[in-house]
């Protein structure tokens, strides 16, 4: 039975209490003083006996109540700890002073290939086949830099924790974790995707080409092959290569994205295929795990791969042939399961005939592929898209979400956004963040000049831009919603009003006055 006895702090008070027990020749097996409390494990006290006992207790001076517990503090806190560190999927382990391991992780014990049971009591150096790492720990205070070491064979991130005395100056050891380069990769890919929706949700539009695309996106996506995703700038090809990832089969995976265009290429290099200890000068002294290995087992996304260079795309040629490659400086193979995802908005077929794009790694990457449409050829997802983005770029701000006057949904449809969705969204977040009124109006998008298209010159004055402008909207959506109450719906406005203008303009093709 294990009893938690509440008394009044006095010299000596803990040894009277122990010894009523002693009279009763009860064996203790585990004691824990934590004023105003002291824990009391004794198996062989019997429930018959405890009111005899309690009765003897309370007549210690200070002694002021007593109760039964499951368990004593430091056992449930020890089971805790062992739960939390079976838990962790990295291996940790604690090491004191001397580079003697005094507790670890199931994780821990998997990768030096022992019994858990066997980890107390191991020395660092031994388990990690390195006694100078166990030597720089110990004499650095368990201070150092995070490093690469090979465990088993295997690369790991090395971080020390030191563990410093409450009441005492130096260190009392430290805490050693484990990370794999998948591992971190998770958790690149945690934060690169943070904002990103989740799946083909994430793919909003209704129109033809985007069903398509959905369609023929959700087929490729569970194919064990490079895909190569292409359209505009802008069109969201990102976006539909982390859906693809997120309905494969390594949807659990990381999926991490190098823009190769945005980088230099000795950059580029290092960030794709990591480099080896010492490799150039400013290089972390340990080296570094490349995109490809922290992505092991899931996606990497190259985009703009057209803009690679060639000494880069000989390298990712080699990689996509058997899966192996070498790090910056480095002199050992390393092979990864990933799967290669690129985008790109330039026209491979003619780079490939020009001799500025690889033939053979053009024939690699574009084994399925997908092509997103521009935003002017999906017409009908415009105002879609827009509500989505006007409700995002309100939240972004922390302001209630704003309405479109029906003419500024005119002037959205009649844009031409060579920007695609991206331009979209700067437009509407500009607006939201620029006016306070709670509806936008055509003049709070600011589409003059280039955003605006061909946009008409107005020599006559207001009235003469406006007219030009409702012809030109009405020219183009006509075709779409060949009758006025049509077009009408669809401008969220008055079918008479709609009538008017048709005739006034004399559309379709018809004399001013003929109705529509």
């Amino acid at each position: 039975m294990r009893l938690d006895v509440r008394f009044v702090d006095r010299v000596g008070i803990a040894q009277e209490i122990l010894a009523v027990l002693a009279r009763r020749r009860l064996n203790v097996v585990a004691v824990e003083v934590e004023p105003p409390h002291i824990f009391l494990d004794a198996p062989a006290l019997a429930p018959r006996e405890l009111a005899d006992l309690e009765a003897a207790l309370h007549g210690v001076e200070g002694v002021e109540e007593i109760g039964e517990v499951d368990l004593l503090p430091g056992a449930r806190r020890r089971l805790h700890l062992d739960a939390l560190l079976a838990a962790m999927p990295d291996p940790v382990l604690a090491v004191d002073a001397d580079g003697v391991v005094t507790a670890g992780n199931s994780a821990a014990a998997s990768v030096a290939g022992v019994a858990p049971a066997a980890l107390g009591g191991s020395r660092l150096g031994q388990l990690f086949g390195d006694p100078r790492l166990e030597e720089e720990l110990v004499r650095g205070g368990f201070r150092v830099p995070a490093r690469e070491v090979m465990v088993a064979g295997e690369p790991f991130v090395l971080d020390a924790t030191p563990l410093e005395e409450a009441h005492a100056p130096g260190a009392a050891g430290g805490v050693v974790t484990l990370q794999s380069p998948q591992r971190l990769g998770e958790r690149l890919q945690a934060v690169q995707n943070r904002a990103l929706e989740t799946g083909f949700d994430a793919v909003i539009g209704e129109s033809p080409p985007m069903r398509a695309l959905r369609a023929r996106a959700a087929r490729v996506a569970a194919v064990e092959a490079p895909l190569l995703v292409r359209g505009e700038t802008g069109t969201g090809k990102e976006l539909v290569a982390h859906a693809c990832h997120l309905a494969s089969a390594r949807r659990d995976a990381p999926f991490l994205a190098l823009n190769c265009a945005a980088l230099p290429e000795s950059l580029a290099e290092s960030e794709l295929f990591g480099y080896a200890p010492g490799a150039f000068t400013g290089a972390q002294r340990s080296g570094k795990p490349g995109l490809l290995e922290l992505a092991n087992r899931g996606t990497i996304f190259l985009d703009e791969v057209g803009e690679m260079s060639p000494y880069l795309q000989a390298k990712l040629l080699r990689f996509l042939s058997d899966g192996r490659f070498r790090r910056v400086g480095g002199d050992r193979e390393l092979q990864v399961d990933v799967r290669v995802v690129s985008a790109t908005h330039r026209n491979l077929e003619e780079m490939v005939r020009a001799r500025t794009f690889r033939e053979d790694l053009y024939y690699r990457l574009n084994v399925l592929a997908l092509d997103v449409p521009a935003l002017r050829d999906r017409g009908d997802d415009v105002l879609l898209l827009a509500r989505r983005l006007l409700e995002r770029a309100c939240a972004q701000v922390q302001r209630p979400t704003c309405r479109l006057t029906p003419a500024a949904r005119g002037a959205l449809l009649a844009n031409d956004w060579p920007g695609n969705v991206r331009q979209l969204g700067n437009v509407l977040f500009r607006a939201v963040t620029v006016c306070d009124a709670p509806v936008l109006d055509v003049a709070d998008l600011e589409l003059a000049g280039a955003e605006a298209g061909d946009a008409p010159s107005a020599p006559g004055g207001w009235s003469a831009a406006v007219a030009a402008f409702e012809r030109r909207l009405l020219e183009q959506l006509y075709p779409q919603y060949p009758s006025s109450r049509k077009l009408a719906g669809h401008l969220g406005t008055s079918h008479t009003m709609i009538a008017k203008k048709l005739r006034a303009y004399g559309i379709p093709g018809t004399r001013p006055g003929r109705r529509a």
